[in-house]
Order: C-alpha cells, then structure tokens, then sequence
C-alpha cells in the first residue's frame, strides 16, 4: 500500500488526537478534571459539578459571573491558567442565554505606538473571544472591539498603572 503526505498526514493526526481524547482520571499522581459545557449549555467541571447561572447571576457578587476583567502580562495576548475559570463561566452563561450578547474590550498600557497598541488590544480580544468560542459560544453572541491605551483604567506611568490596564472588559450590555 503506497502511503501519501496528505494519507501519512492524516494518520498522525488521528494517532494524536486518539492519545489525546481521555476525559477525567489521573495522569501520573496529578489528578485530570473533565471541564466543559454539558448538553444543557450548563458550565460542567468535574471537580466541582454542574453550574448554570441565569440573569440575575450578572449582578450577583458572589458569582464567578460578576468577574468580567482578563488581564494579561506585557505585550501578551495569552490568558493565563487563572482566568480560564472566569472564562468557562462566561462560556456556560453565554451557552445557556442564546440571547445574550457581549463585547470583548481589548486594551492595552501607555507604551507602545498607537497603532500598535490598537493591534495588541484586538488580539487580546481575540485571545478570550477564541477560548469562548472552543467552549460553545456561537461566534454571532460576540463582538471585539480595540481601544488600545485610549481607555486607561488607571492613570500613571508606573508598572502598577500599566497592570490594571493591560486587560480585556466583558461587556454585557
């Protein structure tokens, strides 16, 4: 049987993503939690069992909901382990609530030309917009919009100012 680059191709393929398909059990001695959005829309997870948040849950303090700021590390645009919890919650919310919308604010620090900062600021927000949509949000829910450093959150020229400004809002209108 002659085996072409496309074919050798597609065998790999499937060869990792069948080493790659395990969902819950252990690794090792490190626990693997199973996080996802069930077949209700529900945020799942493994751990922690089924949440679904209705709308009164945007305004309750005390839901993973009422966080609605990503922040991100100089010049990145990569979410880090800590908002992807954040994140799944918005994703079952926005599953759950078909019609809800949100916008994804991108922003950025001081430095940086304007042009640059207005193309960083957009690949943040397209970094969450990307997490949301591999959890099940329909593309049509979410809408990106860049302001660069135009949008400070903080005033000063101080590494502490430039953290709370390197982010992305949540926006629910």
């Amino acid at each position: 049987m002659k085996l072409t680059m496309s074919g050798l191709l597609l065998v790999v393929l499937v060869a990792v993503m069948a080493g790659c398909s395990s969902k819950g059990g252990t690794k090792g001695d490190v626990a693997v939690e199973d996080r996802g959005i069930g077949a209700d829309g529900a945020y799942t997870s493994g751990a922690a069992g089924a949440g679904s948040y209705d709308m009164a849950a945007l305004n309750d303090p005390n839901s993973p909901l009422s966080r609605r700021v990503i922040y991100f590390d100089y010049d990145s645009a990569e979410i880090s382990a800590a908002d992807q919890d954040t994140l799944m919650a918005h994703a079952g919310f926005l599953v759950a609530n078909s019609g809800a919308r949100i916008t994804l604010e991108g922003n950025t620090d001081e430095r940086g030309s304007r042009e640059y900062n207005i193309a960083l600021g957009d690949r943040r927000g397209q970094s969450v917009q990307r997490i949301l949509e591999l959890n099940g949000v329909p593309s049509g829910q979410i809408s990106v919009v860049s302001y660069g450093e135009e949008k400070p959150a903080a005033e000063g020229h101080s590494e502490a100012a430039w953290r709370l400004n390197r982010r992305v809002e949540i926006v629910y209108p």
